[in-house]
């Protein structure tokens, strides 16, 4: 799509509020990936799929850090 908002990785992690190595972790265990390259051969991600990323990631480590009962 045209309208589409594209990001680089240094633009996803700044926007996801985590570092780049994160970024990256989530390319390399399959929660995001890499759509397409720009000009200057930067990585690029679709914003749509970053923000399902973050969300699947937050949301298994939600689960990981609820304290036992």
């Amino acid at each position: 799509m045209e309208d589409e908002l594209w990001l680089t990785v240094r633009e996803a992690a700044e926007l996801t509020g985590v570092s780049i190595v994160t970024v990256y972790s989530w390319v390399r265990r399959g929660h995001l990936n890499v759509e397409g390259l720009d000009h200057r051969g930067q990585k690029l991600f679709r914003h749509l799929s970053v923000a399902q990323a973050e969300k699947a990631t937050r949301a298994k480590a939600k689960r990981v850090l609820v304290p036992a009962a």
